[in-house]
């Protein structure tokens, strides 16, 4: 009878044991990675074209992830790292890497600017970031700025990107001066700043370049010169709390006529963000921008982004968290702006950080969240998502835990059934 009841109980567990393994998915049953997701994990943030700004995206980034403890995929780094030109320089985007760069026409110093501050960031590219900090040094006009390409007249948006690199890079950028002639970045940039003899709501403001006629005041050119002349980069160490005090601008009682010469960097850079608050405070705490063919300037969210992270530079944390408050609101359309693009996310995610504000908090969203997923894993969620597939009730190690679950079964059993014949001898 024992033996009949052991071999009765040996033929339910295999039968057990065979529909548990039969009804258990295979691993063939796990879905496969859509065509999008694939495409990110071999390294470019966004599936937008990048044939204009796909080193300036994938740069932003990187940066916009490190600066909120996030460690970027290794893919990711790798990707930026291998857009480098031979000399140094970047382009906006190669598509084919085997290539040789146009060092005239093809390569740029925003790019290269942006590139060097990431992977310094990241760290463990300073080959890259020492041969870019070349291609700068070379690429430095004789009033020390810079132009969009190299030997271009220099304007405030390049030569500001520039003084960021080398501040990423551990330098100086007072101590960066032109050859031939031993100007500085700073040279060039307060020689672009609209002072005491340009019109009252204008001064302190900066012009783009210098050019025929008049000079004329830009904002996208005034916030880059006011993070520039703080001697920063796009990223830096939040301040506490500064007492809520205000920008200074410029002081031109009994000065109009010299212009208000002999400026610091840093008094160029209260003038600039006293401007910029102004104008902001005008427009309901935000910069606005023409689009041709548009009946009315519409919100620039990319520049009072970038407007925020000059003022928390420059320690004015109370001016900056107006125009933070408003982008975080829900009528301003920044989220929906920002949707899916990653250069726009890290924007806002940078400047949440550098005011001192939960980008994981942005309103309603987690930017940090959205940013991730515009490109491959980073690297805590790519450890998280193997653990998760090892730990999978559908995936093979399952699989193989029920086998070796009914091999063992069947082994006490079979134990059994010898130990009742053995009593029997």
């Amino acid at each position: 009878m024992n033996v009949r009841r052991s071999a009765a109980a040996l033929a339910i567990s295999a039968a057990l044991c065979a529909t548990a393994v039969a009804t258990a998915p295979a691993a063939s049953a796990i879905p496969a990675a859509p065509a999008d997701d694939a495409k990110r994990a071999a390294g470019p943030y966004g599936t937008k074209d990048p044939k204009f700004d796909g080193v300036w995206r994938q740069s932003l980034a990187l940066l916009a992830q490190d600066a909120t403890g996030v460690k970027p995929a290794n893919s990711a780094i790798a990707w930026l790292a291998g857009q480098q030109c031979a000399d140094g320089g970047f382009a906006a985007y190669r598509a084919d890497t085997g290539k040789a760069c146009d060092p005239k026409k093809g390569e740029f110093t925003d790019a290269t600017s942006a590139a060097i501050q990431a992977l310094a960031a990241v760290g463990g590219r300073s080959a890259a970031v020492d041969k870019g900090i070349g291609w700068l040094k070379h690429s430095q006009n004789e009033d020390g700025g810079w132009g969009m390409n190299p030997g271009g007249t220099s304007d405030a948006n390049s030569t500001s990107a520039a003084v960021g690199a080398f501040a990423a890079a551990g330098m100086d950028p007072v101590e960066v001066a032109a050859a031939a002639s031993g100007k500085t970045p700073y040279d060039a940039l307060l020689g672009l700043q609209l002072d005491c003899s340009a019109k009252a709501g204008q001064r302190g403001a900066f012009a783009y370049t210098s050019g025929k006629g008049e000079p004329a005041a830009n904002d996208l050119a005034t916030v880059s010169a006011a993070l520039a002349t703080r001697g920063s980069g796009f990223v830096f160490d939040p301040v506490g709390k500064d007492g809520h005090k205000s920008p200074k601008p410029l002081k031109c009682e009994g000065n109009e006529g010299n212009g208000g010469a002999d400026r610091a960097p840093e008094d160029a850079s209260e003038a600039a963000l006293a401007y910029l608050s102004t104008t902001m405070s005008d427009n309901g705490m935000h910069l606005k921008s023409a689009t041709p063919g548009a009946a009315k300037a519409q919100p620039d969210f990319g520049a009072t982004a970038d407007a925020i992270m000059a003022l928390a530079a420059g320690e004015h944390s109370a001016a900056a968290a107006r125009p933070l408050q408003w982008l975080q609101g829900k009528d301003s359309g920044a989220a929906a702006w920002a949707k899916g693009d990653p250069g726009a996310l890290a924007k806002l995610v940078l400047a949440a950080h550098a005011a001192g504000a939960d980008p994981r908090h942005f309103g309603d969203a987690d930017l940090v969240e959205q940013l991730n997923a515009t490109g491959p894993a980073p690297v805590e969620q790519q450890a998280s998502e193997k653990k998760s597939e090892k730990d999978d009730n559908g995936g093979t190690g399952s699989v193989w835990w029920i086998v070796g679950s009914c091999a063992v079964a069947g082994m006490g059993i079979g134990f059994l059934f010898s130990g009742r014949k053995r009593q029997r001898v």
